[in-house]
């Protein structure tokens, strides 16, 4: 069977609002040594690049020229179709996490197809519920006991199950579909907030917990970018006739 090597080249390493320049470059090495060779970091501004060349070394410094930097995590995630949140820490309004061989073994027909994001958090308290809804699917790397990973062994670990699904357990299977990108999908999710907004399903304090909810259904049935282009032309369309019906009202209402 033939092992298609380029497989990883659909993957990223995206580390949010990272807190050491040493463990930017030890991602940078550990991406590279498991054949990834595109890292995203979210940051406000550039970390320093001899302290993350010193980590990376002479091998990887590569990446760290090709290294992507994005204010935000909605801009950096904008191309992918597939986002993978890694946490240790679990909430009712948290997706159900599962381990890293377990997401890589359901990821491994979806690959060819689309663009996939692995997500890491800051050390010291990982993605946060605004970071995860973003994600299709969350990561937890399982312990005997105290489930604090340093960032480093977290994507070491995650790297490794992606180099091993994709270059040691490749099957003949049937490609999945292209999903819908972050991008297209945000705009989706906005469309869908202005018209339950218009019909006033969401209120102030259930605002969040309603549209959290919403995201998370949707994501589990893994729209295509036909799918989510549908259901915006629904929502505009709604729109359109809700802004025509209240101008029309308010001419009856105030006749000149």
């Amino acid at each position: 069977m033939h092992i298609d090597t380029s497989l990883l080249d659909h993957f990223a390493i995206v580390l949010v609002n990272p807190k050491f320049a040493e463990n930017i470059g030890a991602a940078a090495r550990i991406a590279y040594n498991m054949g990834l060779s595109r890292l995203i970091i979210v940051r406000d501004s550039m970390p320093d690049h001899e302290t993350m060349a010193k980590m990376a070394t002479h091998k990887a410094a590569h990446l760290l020229d090709t290294m992507e930097v994005h204010a935000t995590l909605e801009q950096a995630l904008a191309p992918f179709s597939i986002v993978i949140g890694t946490t240790a820490r679990r909430g009712r309004q948290r997706l159900l996490e599962k381990n890293p061989r377990t997401v890589v073994e359901e990821l491994l027909p979806q690959i060819a197809s689309n663009q996939i994001a692995f997500v890491f958090g800051p050390e010291n308290y990982g993605l946060s519920n605004d970071d995860l809804k973003y994600c299709q699917m969350t990561s937890a790397i399982p312990t005997a006991d105290f489930s604090s990973l340093n960032l480093a062994q977290a994507v070491a670990i995650h790297c490794y199950e992606l180099y091993y699904g994709v270059i040691h357990a490749q099957k003949d299977m049937k490609p999945s579909p292209q999903y819908a990108s972050t991008f297209e999908l945000e705009g989706m999710y906005s469309h869908i907030e202005s018209v339950l907004l218009q019909i006033n399903f969401l209120h102030e304090k259930s605002h969040l917990y309603w549209m959290n909810n919403i995201r998370q259904f949707l994501n589990r049935m893994r729209l295509t970018s036909k799918d989510s282009n549908i259901l915006r032309g629904i929502c505009r369309q709604f729109l359109w006739h809700q802004s025509h019906t209240d101008a029309k009202q308010s001419q009856e209402d105030n006749p000149t």
